[in-house]
């Protein structure tokens, strides 16, 4: 993984295959802890709206799969950049800070102002390549 500033690899298993690239659409998994250990429980609100097909329980952890296109800025900037260079079945805990993640902002009532994040990230599949054109 490339080095940026104020993302830092803690962890890592690779995957198999070739790597994630600009462009591609991924389908990946992840987990969010707030700098002193405790899971941000977003998630929990979201699966009461979600289809089964998309939600997996490995070891008694409720995984939600997200399709995004890398490079198409629809994730906060350090699950994309730590998903970036995986290859399928690969596994990242990254440590995010805050401009790469929600900023002075948070996310009311789940994740505080200026927020150091870890964040466990699975490459599931890449289920698509092509060039990414931002405006």
């Amino acid at each position: 993984m490339k080095r940026l500033s104020g993302l830092r690899l803690l962890e890592e298993q690779e995957g198999e295959g070739r790597e994630a690239q600009q462009g591609d659409h991924v389908i990946y998994n992840s987990r969010m802890f707030l700098n002193n250990g405790e899971e941000v429980r977003i998630q929990e609100a979201q699966i009461r709206s979600l289809p089964k097909d998309v939600i997996r329980v490995v070891d008694g952890t409720t995984l939600i799969d997200h399709k995004t296109r890398l490079g198409s800025r629809q994730m906060i900037a350090g699950v994309e950049h730590a998903l970036l260079g995986m290859k399928v079945g690969g596994y990242r805990r990254v440590r995010i800070s805050p401009h790469l993640a929600y900023r002075d902002k948070g996310v009311p009532g789940f994740i505080p102002a200026d927020a150091v994040l870890e964040v466990e990230v699975w490459l599931r599949t890449i289920v698509g390549e092509g060039k990414v054109t931002l405006p």
